[in-house]
């Protein structure tokens, strides 16, 4: 996300913005073909739209800034070896529970009933258009590689485009939807905190190995695509880079309890099940971003004069 704001900010581009759209575009397009087959798994609820959503995306913005990289771009920088940023989600880890632990209550925005009502009003015809689209997007990238079998390689090889890259993510994100529920690490790590705090029991242990392990899952794919891709840098972690790392998880924790999923969340389900307080705390965190990003260079520019 703080890339994707860096690239409109400063070069008057969207390729990062429209890959991460085109991934929400897969996500609510294999879920209309998944209840056009009545394979429905467990759907996210509807939130409430009020002044927290507002607050709680400037929040992940700052925490964005902060940090560098959002919560989902953090493990990928530590796919490229920046053990700086395995900070983050003990960061936001420690900003959930301390919200929690002040509060004494697990902080959940109530559901809307009639969320997703909208959209599976339309999967008659929203399946079907998917489909086309799809064969329309994938139809080159299999040509090529028949016709040069060593393309598939070179391809595997090397970094993936965003677009590229966002399909799989959008794929993958609807089969693990499907199979294991609503899921973000963030999430996780929002009830690993609730668990601390009211004490770890044989029953939550269970509930909460899924998601662990499907974390586990994400940042070893991390490191594998970093190292396949040739962007595996170890970098040993400055002070400094740790302070920020931690600092962001943090007010990206506090930001995630207001907006359940966080940013990863926003995009793969409340967006493409066009969902209101998601476009609503995606607009309010990419203008905190882009704030932050032209005030730091204005200071910048400013010391250098």
């Amino acid at each position: 996300m703080v890339a994707a704001v860096d690239e409109l900010v400063s070069q008057r581009r969207a390729h990062r913005l429209a890959a991460m759209m085109e991934a929400s575009l897969w996500v609510v397009g294999g879920l209309a073909l998944a209840q056009l087959a009545h394979w429905e798994g467990s759907m996210p609820a509807g939130r409430d739209v009020t002044i927290w959503t507002v607050v709680g995306g400037a929040l992940l913005g700052v925490g964005a800034w902060v940090n560098g990289a959002c919560v989902f771009g953090a493990i990928a920088r530590l796919g490229s070896g920046q053990w700086a940023q395995a900070f983050t989600p003990v960061g936001f880890f420690c900003g959930c529970l301390s919200v929690m632990v002040l509060r004494h209550t697990h902080t959940e925005p109530s559901t809307m009933p009639t969320g997703l009502a909208p959209l599976w009003m339309a999967e008659i015809w929203l399946a079907p258009a998917f489909v086309l689209y799809a064969l329309w997007r994938l139809a080159p990238g299999f040509m090529t590689g028949l016709r040069d079998p060593g393309e598939a390689r070179r391809w595997a090889a090397r970094a993936w485009a965003p677009h590229a890259a966002t399909i799989v993510i959008g794929i993958t994100f609807v089969l693990t939807l499907l199979l294991a529920g609503p899921w973000a690490y963030t999430d996780a790590l929002a009830r690993s905190a609730q668990h601390w705090r009211d004490g770890m029991q044989s029953g939550t242990s269970q509930e909460l190995a899924l998601p662990l392990t499907l974390f586990g899952a994400l940042c070893l794919g991390a490191l594998a695509g970093g190292w396949t891709a040739g962007r595996w840098r170890p970098t040993a972690p400055t002070p400094l880079a740790l302070m920020r790392a931690f600092a962001g998880g943090v007010l990206m924790g506090w930001g995630s309890l207001l907006i359940p999923g966080s940013n990863d969340g926003l995009i793969l389900i409340g967006i493409p099940l066009l969902m209101p307080y998601a476009w609503l705390a995606f607009a309010s965190m990419g203008l905190t971003i882009a704030t932050a990003l032209l005030l730091q260079r204005a200071c910048s520019a400013w010391v250098n004069r």
